[in-house]
């Protein structure tokens, strides 16, 4: 997945937080991860791919925060 995804549902307010059911505010500390693991004698070949985001919501006073790789879940 990528970043412009986040920052697109951030900015037209598709990204909900779980707790007060308002648009989440910010992201910090994207990340793309890529495991690979590679055996050659039992040619066993695993790919990964993956990112995580902290997601704040940063409305009134909710403090709902969460580091996560499946933010695709709170897009509406």
């Amino acid at each position: 997945m990528s970043e412009q995804v986040i920052k697109d549902a951030i900015a037209n307010s598709k990204m909900r937080c779980p707790k007060c059911k308002n648009a989440v505010q910010k992201y910090e500390k994207y990340s793309e991860t890529i495991d690979a693991v590679r055996d050659g004698f039992n040619v066993v070949e695993v790919d990964s791919r993956s990112s995580r985001v902290t997601l704040t919501c940063g409305n009134g006073d909710c403090d709902w925060r969460e580091r996560t790789e499946y933010w695709s879940e709170y897009i509406d």
